[in-house]
């Protein structure tokens, strides 16, 4: 069984929080609610490189929007995919340091949920590249060589 991907979801709006999180949760998304960006901040910096796999927030929240938690929370992990929502449709402009931007209203919960799994598999990254094998003739020659100095 694969483990499950570990989504930071915050938002100052309780309500949204809780309904945000449950729907996540019952796609089988390990779910860290965050109140506030600075309370995520918090998580962002005691996690480790790779146990985060979104970051996915509010745009207008107080103290600090959503777009400068993206921007801090990409220096400690810079490989960390991140979504903005916001009710405010024309704030994609704000939300320059976000993955994706979701217009809350504007989008449903199967889209968000769509764009989180490409935004969850796109980290995983490139599969390894496979060093080519040398060939019989090159492990000889390497061979020859060794035995004859």
């Amino acid at each position: 069984m694969r483990p499950k991907k570990t989504i930071l979801c915050v938002d100052n709006n309780e309500q949204v929080l809780s309904v945000r999180t449950f729907l996540l949760e019952t796609r089988g998304y390990r779910v860290i609610a965050a109140h506030t960006s600075h309370e995520a901040l918090e998580v962002v910096e005691r996690s480790l490189p790779g146990t985060l796999d979104l970051i996915l927030c509010d745009l207008v929240m107080s103290q600090m929007d959503g777009n400068e938690l993206v921007r801090r929370a990409k220096q400690l992990h810079p490989g960390l995919p991140a979504m903005i929502v916001s009710g405010t449709v024309n704030a994609f402009d704000r939300a320059v340091h976000a993955d994706v931007f979701l217009p809350k209203g504007a989008s449903s919960p199967a889209e968000m949920i769509e764009r989180i799994r490409v935004l969850v598999a796109r980290k995983r990254g490139p599969k390894k590249a496979v060093l080519p094998q040398p060939s019989h003739s090159a492990e000889l020659a390497t061979y020859t060589h060794a035995t004859a100095s």
